[in-house]
C-alpha cells in the first residue's frame, strides 16, 4: 500500500464558507501560499445567511466588488414595526429607518450567500492567486507539534486530508419539501437542529478516497457551528440554547398584506412573531416563530426535526399574519433552527490553529449579523497571518486575534440574547402584564441596536496595534489631535480632492485592502509658514535612515510595498502644486515619475461638494498624524510634531528589515512585543 502524498503550505483553511473565502481572499491578495478544503462537493446556490451590513459593503469596497453586490442586492431602508391593537388585530405601529443615516455610505441590503461566496471566488482569481476550493475533502486528524510552535519558520501543525465520494459531499436533504409539491433545498443540513457531521461519519469509508499529509504554517478552522477543527484541539462553545423555534422560508409571495416589500418585524397577539426580510428577485424571507420545546430539567430539548416542514412554517405564518393572507407557488429554500448563543473557550491553540465565523460563535439569525461578524473575524485576522507569514512582523500580532474579535463575540451575543427575547415574547397586553413584552422597549432595543449591528461601532481595545493608554508605557495616542476619530474604531470616511487633478475620492476608497499600513498626515494650510516647517521636520523624520519606512521596508524593496504615506492639506488647491511638497510624500520612480496619488485636499469639488474633512475629524489648525491598520481601523493619533511616535509605534511588533543579510532571509529580529 502506498504512502499518502506529502506537502507543505503557509496556510491551510478548513470550510469554504464566506468566513474561509474571506481569509483566502486576503492572503491572495498578499501574496500568500495557501490552501482551502471543504467537505460539501459544491458550492451553494440557494438560501443561507443573506444580510449585508454597512461595514461589511465597506470591506467589499476595499476589496473591489461592493459594486457587485450594491447592484445585485435588495436594499433595506425602513422597518415597519406591526404589533396587535386592543382589539388583538395586527397594525403597523411605527416606521424607523433600517440603516442610522450619515453613519456610512451604505446602506444594510440582502443578497443570498450563495453570490457572496462567488464574489469572494472571483476576488481571488483576480488577485492572480492560485488558491481554488478544493471541495469534496475533509480532514480526518490534526496534530500540532508543541515543541515548534515558536520556531517562525516551521510547520507544526500536521494535517491529513481525505477526498470524499460523492455520496459523502453531498448534504442530507430532507425527503421532499413537506408538501405536494416538488423537493425543495433546505438548509437544515447546516441548522442547529442537525445532528453533527461528526468525523465518524466521514470515516466510514475511508479506504474508498485517497489521502493526503499537509504540513501547514497556521490552520484556520472555519467549518461552521458544528465545526470539526474545533472538536479535534480541544475547544467547546459555551453558552446556552432557549426553548424557541423558528422556521425560514425563502418564497415569492403571494400575500394581501401591504408591506411584504419593507423589513417588518410582526408581533402577533398570541400566535408568535415573525421577521419579513424582502430580498432580491421578488424573494421574500419569512423567519416565523413556531413553538417552543419541552425542558428536560434545566435543558431545552431538541425539536423533532422530523415534524417541520415547509407547510408546518407557513402555516404558522398564516396564523401570526391573520387577518392577512399568505402563500406561495414558488419556494426557493427552507430552514428550521433553535435560537442559541455560544461563545467559544479560545478563538485560537498554540497561535498556530485559529477559528472563525460559526466556528468560534453561534447565534440567532434575525440581527443580520451571522455572515457579517463571520467574514469581519477572518478579514481582521487575515492580514495580520499575511505579514507574520511575509516575515513583515512578530508572531505576537496574531494574539490581538483572539483579543478583539472575542469581544465583539461577546458583545454580539449579548445583543442577540436580549433582542431574541424581545422578537419572540408575547406582546404585553397593557401596562399590568408584566409578563409580556413591552412594544415600546422593543422598539427602543431595535433603534439602539442599529449602530452596533452596522458593524460600524466595533471598538477594539490597547494592544500592540492599537495604541490606547493601557498603563504599560507603550506609545499612547493623543486623542484631541482628531478628537471625532476613535482610536481601535474603523476611519471615517468623507470626500477628499486629490491635488494633482481635484478629482474627490471618499477617504475609504483610498484604503483598499492590500495589507498596507497607511499613515496619514494633516499638516493643515500649508502656505502658512509655520504650518509649512512643521510639515518639513515630518518629512525629514520619516526620510532618515532609522525611520518606519527605511527599518521595516526589505532589503531593495520599495517602502511602499508595506506603508503608505497619504498627505491630506488644508490649503486652497489653487495655491499649492504636488511639489511644493517633500519629495518623500511623493515618491519617485524612474519608470513611472512622482507619485500623483499620495497628496490630498480638504477642499471643495465642482460637482461634489466639500468634504469638510478636518472639521468632520475634529482636527486643529496645528494638523496631526494617524496610523491606520490594513483593516482601516486607527492604531493611532496623535500631533503633527511627533513623527518618532510613529517610528516607537512600528518597532514594537514589525521585524526590523534593515538589519537583514539579505532580501531573501525570512529569519525575522527577535520579537520586541
Amino acid at each position: 500500500m502506498s504512502l499518502p502524498a506529502e506537502s507543505k503550505i503557509d496556510v491551510l483553511i478548513i470550510g469554504a464558507g464566506p468566513a474561509g473565502l474571506m481569509m483566502a481572499t486576503w492572503l491572495a491578495r498578499c501574496g500568500v501560499g495557501a490552501r482551502i478544503v471543504d467537505k460539501r462537493g459544491t458550492k451553494i446556490f440557494n438560501g443561507q445567511a443573506d444580510g449585508l451590513q454597512c461595514r461589511t459593503l465597506e470591506i467589499f469596497d476595499s476589496l473591489g466588488f461592493a459594486h457587485r453586490a450594491w447592484r445585485e442586492s435588495n436594499h433595506l431602508l425602513e422597518i415597519c414595526l406591526w404589533n396587535p391593537d386592543e382589539h388583538g388585530r395586527i397594525r403597523r405601529s411605527a416606521r424607523i429607518p433600517d440603516t442610522i443615516p450619515g453613519i456610512s455610505r451604505f446602506q444594510q441590503v440582502v443578497l443570498h450567500q450563495g453570490r457572496i461566496e462567488r464574489f469572494l471566488l472571483d476576488a481571488v482569481e483576480e488577485a492572480g492567486s492560485d488558491i481554488r476550493v478544493e471541495r469534496g475533502v475533509a480532514p480526518t486528524s490534526i496534530d500540532i507539534d508543541e515543541s515548534r510552535v515558536d520556531d517562525d519558520d516551521a510547520h507544526p501543525v500536521t494535517v491529513r486530508l481525505r477526498r470524499l465520494s460523492e455520496e459523502e459531499a453531498t448534504p442530507e436533504q430532507a425527503a421532499g419539501s413537506g408538501d405536494d409539491g416538488p423537493p425543495v433545498q433546505d438548509g437544515l443540513f447546516r441548522s442547529n437542529l442537525a445532528p453533527r457531521d461528526d468525523a465518524d461519519r466521514l470515516l466510514t469509508a475511508a479506504a474508498a478516497g485517497t489521502e493526503e499529509v499537509v504540513h501547514a504554517r497556521y490552520v484556520v478552522g472555519a467549518d461552521g457551528a458544528h465545526s470539526w477543527t474545533r472538536r479535534q484541539i480541544g475547544l467547546e462553545l459555551e453558552g446556552d440554547s432557549t426553548d424557541y423555534i423558528w422556521g425560514v422560508l425563502d418564497m415569492v409571495p403571494i400575500t394581501d398584506f401591504p408591506d411584504i416589500r419593507m423589513r417588518c418585524a410582526i408581533h402577533s397577539a398570541d400566535a408568535g412573531s415573525i421577521m419579513v426580510i424582502p430580498r432580491e428577485n421578488k424573494l421574500v424571507r419569512l423567519y416565523i416563530q413556531l413553538t417552543t420545546t419541552e425542558r428536560v430539567g434545566d435543558e431545552a430539548a431538541r425539536a423533532d426535526r422530523s415534524k417541520l416542514s415547509p407547510r408546518v412554517i407557513l402555516e404558522a405564518a398564516q396564523r401570526i399574519m391573520a387577518p392577512y393572507t399568505i402563500s406561495y407557488r414558488k419556494l426557493d429554500w427552507w430552514t428550521a433552527y433553535q435560537i442559541g448563543q455560544r461563545v467559544g473557550t479560545s478563538f485560537a491553540v498554540h497561535d498556530r490553529v485559529f477559528l472563525a465565523g460559526d466556528a468560534v460563535h453561534t447565534h440567532s439569525p434575525k440581527a443580520g449579523q451571522g455572515m457579517n461578524v463571520s467574514m469581519q473575524d477572518s478579514f481582521n485576522l487575515g492580514w495580520k497571518m499575511a505579514s507574520v507569514v511575509k516575515g513583515q512582523a512578530h508572531r505576537c500580532i496574531l494574539k490581538t486575534y483572539e483579543s478583539e474579535r472575542r469581544q465583539i463575540a461577546q458583545d454580539l451575543i449579548a445583543f442577540d440574547h436580549k433582542f431574541s427575547r424581545l422578537f419572540s415574547g408575547r406582546p404585553a397586553r397593557d401596562v399590568m402584564d408584566t409578563e409580556g413584552i413591552s412594544m415600546q422597549e422593543f422598539k427602543t432595543a431595535f433603534e439602539k441596536g442599529h449602530m452596533f449591528a452596522s458593524g460600524i461601532a466595533v471598538d477594539y481595545g490597547s494592544s500592540v496595534v492599537v495604541a490606547k493608554d493601557d498603563g504599560h508605557g507603550r506609545v499612547v495616542s493623543d486623542q484631541s489631535a482628531a478628537p471625532h476619530v476613535p482610536v481601535g474604531r474603523r476611519i471615517p470616511s468623507v470626500k477628499v480632492l486629490n491635488q494633482a487633478d481635484a478629482r474627490p475620492w471618499h477617504l475609504h476608497e483610498l484604503l483598499p485592502s492590500n495589507g498596507r499600513w497607511r499613515v496619514l498626515l494633516f499638516p493643515g494650510d500649508v502656505t502658512r509658514d509655520e504650518q509649512r516647517q512643521r510639515l518639513a521636520r515630518v518629512a525629514a523624520a520619516f526620510d532618515d535612515e532609522a525611520s518606519f519606512l527605511r527599518r521595516h521596508t526589505p532589503v531593495g524593496g520599495r517602502c511602499d510595498d508595506v506603508f503608505e504615506v497619504l498627505t491630506i492639506h488644508r490649503a486652497p488647491r489653487t495655491q499649492v502644486t504636488i511639489f511644493d511638497f517633500p519629495p518623500v510624500l511623493r515618491p519617485y520612480d524612474e519608470t513611472d515619475g512622482w507619485s500623483y496619488d499620495r497628496i490630498f485636499v480638504d477642499d471643495v469639488s465642482y460637482h461634489e461638494g466639500h468634504g469638510e474633512m478636518y472639521r468632520a475629524f475634529g482636527i486643529a489648525p496645528a494638523g496631526c498624524l494617524m496610523i491606520v491598520r490594513p483593516d482601516q481601523h486607527v492604531s493611532y493619533v496623535g500631533p503633527l510634531d511627533d513623527p518618532a511616535a510613529v517610528n516607537d509605534f512600528f518597532a514594537r511588533f514589525m521585524t526590523d528589515q534593515s538589519r537583514r543579510g539579505s532580501v531573501d532571509s525570512k529569519t525575522p529580529m527577535p520579537a520586541k512585543c
